[in-house]
């Protein structure tokens, strides 16, 4: 079980089960949220880790080392170790990402003995015009059903994000299957007065809402939520 870390979370939501494929999205935090895990999945098991390395395929070139960093210090962890831990590919394309999913993630896990992988913006390479919209969408149905099994399979948490942008016809439809493929998806949104959390599917949790004041939307404010 891996979890957030971030008490009024916890109480609601115990954390993530081995083999389940989790979706963030809304909110920029999304960017921020799978650094934490990234961190706490090196934790000991008691602490709410996972005792475990971790798989990073960056598909919105996002991965920011300062931020694990003050995340790693935050957790009394060091910085330097923790960041040796997250093993780091990047894909600039559509289809390199979809190579690194199909050919390489499988004997990532086994090689580096992971149990978290975290793709991070995994439709914002879908959505280049240089992607033909058909052949954008046979290859994302696949990935993503080659995620779920290979989350099951390996049983690893596999943890991706999806970024705010403008709505369109491919982004609603690569929406849907992301959401229709994941056991968990959680999302982030800011409103005037709160930022809120949604648990909007899981297994064995029921929906639910948490706010945060939104006059200080940062990681640290959820560090002492």
């Amino acid at each position: 079980m891996l979890s957030f870390g971030i008490p009024r979370i916890d109480a609601a939501f115990p954390g993530f089960q081995r083999g389940e494929f989790v979706v963030l999205h809304g909110h920029p935090l999304c960017r921020i949220l799978p650094f934490l895990l990234g961190v706490r999945c090196q934790l000991p098991i008691k602490k709410g880790g996972l005792n475990s390395r971790v798989v990073y395929i960056d598909g919105g070139n996002t991965f920011d080392p300062y931020a694990v960093s003050a995340i790693a210090q935050e957790h009394g962890l060091d910085p330097k170790s923790v960041l040796e831990k997250i093993f780091i590919t990047r894909a600039f394309t559509a289809y390199q990402l979809t190579a690194l999913v199909f050919e390489k993630l499988e004997e990532s896990l086994k090689r580096y003995r992971s149990k978290l992988v975290v793709i991070s913006d995994i439709t914002g390479l879908f959505l280049d015009r240089d992607v033909p919209k058909t052949e954008g969408r046979d290859i994302f149905l696949k990935m993503t059903q080659h995620l779920s099994e290979v989350a099951s399979r390996r049983r690893a948490i596999l943890v991706a994000s999806r970024f705010p942008r403008p709505y369109s016809n491919r982004s609603l439809f690569l929406e849907s299957v992301l959401f229709g493929r994941a056991s968990t998806v959680i999302g982030l949104k800011e409103s005037r007065d709160a930022l809120k959390f949604f648990l909007e599917s899981n297994p064995s949790v029921k929906p639910f809402a948490i706010d945060f004041p939104s006059n200080a939307v940062t990681m640290d404010m959820f560090m002492e939520a």
